[in-house]
């Protein structure tokens, strides 16, 4: 199975199923009375509030809703001054109370960029930190893998160890769970980051009953609708939102256009913000994790946190609005 990273660097993803499954899951949260200038006009306003959290079932825990990805931009190796704003991203997310980053020792630098500047910071007990048994076959690669990956994040231990894109997964898994039992690993869970794959994860859902699950989900790739997210809600697996953005072609899509007249009722006031409320309406869905290596980026995606999401309607015009 291709990785997340050689299917993006050889193809475009083409955006399907805008005609899935009714969005009645969508919740109908009391609106907000926020003003919305364009995004464009808008000067950058300081993260305020109280990010929402929600439980993670195996544990009763509660997570922000709004957590941080690595792929891509923490992959910058020994660049100095491209992790200049990487610092920078990291206070604004630990100052607003947020807390899951999740990496993987396949996003080439990441592990070790991450590790290195949360060890600086002084983070790690301020993070739920996930990472990935990715791309490795059998018990000893995989073992080998995680203490490599304790070693490059600089830490004794894991909240979230999953198995990437369901390559071996049963023996990953098995791994994680003896691990979990070590107390090296807390949480363990399963990855996926296309359609594609849906069926498979579902069946593994049923049959090996994780403790998270991560997968795609966004305004134009809305196939978790149909199983995967009730299938959550019913098994009581947490649920990781990746690609909400579409890997930045959800903005081209919208380039131009100003916001809804509507956006102001949930509080928000730029489209990365829509997007990430859209995802955030469903409630099953735990957390969702936005990458950026922009400090501005990072307030602006924070901000989807507070306040209301998406009723069943304004999905519906969002999705049209995209369109």
């Amino acid at each position: 199975m291709a990785s997340r990273r050689e299917f993006l660097s050889s193809t475009a993803v083409v955006a399907t199923g805008l005609a899935l499954a009714p969005l009645s899951a969508c919740s109908g949260e009391a609106p907000s009375a926020a003003a919305v200038p364009l995004a464009a006009e808008r000067a950058e306003t300081p993260f305020s509030g109280a990010l929402i959290k929600r439980k993670i079932p195996a544990t009763g825990e509660r997570v922000p809703v709004i957590g941080l990805g690595t792929s891509g931009n923490f992959e910058i190796g020994e660049n100095a001054a491209a992790r200049e704003p990487l610092r920078e991203v990291l206070k604004r997310f630990v100052d607003a109370g947020a807390r899951v980053v999740d990496t993987a020792p396949t996003y080439s630098s990441a592990e070790d960029v991450l590790g290195e500047l949360v060890a600086q910071a002084q983070l790690r007990d301020r993070l739920f930190l996930a990472t990935k048994l990715s791309g490795v076959n059998g018990r000893a690669e995989g073992l080998a893998q995680f203490q490599r990956s304790l070693q490059r994040l600089r830490t004794d231990r894991i909240d979230l160890l999953q198995v990437h894109n369901l390559r071996d997964t049963r023996t990953q898994l098995a791994l994680a769970r003896e691990l979990k039992q070590q107390g090296k690993v807390r949480l363990v869970g399963l990855t996926h980051y296309l359609e594609s794959a849906h069926t498979q994860l579902a069946d593994d859902m049923r049959a090996l009953k994780p403790d998270f699950i991560q997968i795609n989900y966004s305004v134009i790739s809305r196939g978790a609708e149909r199983a995967i997210l009730p299938l959550a809600g019913e098994l009581g697996i947490a649920v990781m939102i990746n690609r909400a953005f579409e890997d930045g072609r959800l903005f081209a899509q919208v380039k131009g256009k100003p916001l809804p007249a509507w956006a102001s009722e949930v509080g928000a006031d730029s489209w990365a913000q829509l997007f990430l409320k859209f995802v955030l309406s469903q409630p099953a869905v735990t957390v969702v994790i936005p990458a950026t290596a922009k400090p501005r980026n990072q307030t602006d995606n924070l901000k989807a946190g507070v306040g209301a999401m998406l009723d069943a309607k304004q999905c519906e015009a969002l999705i049209a609005a995209v369109g």
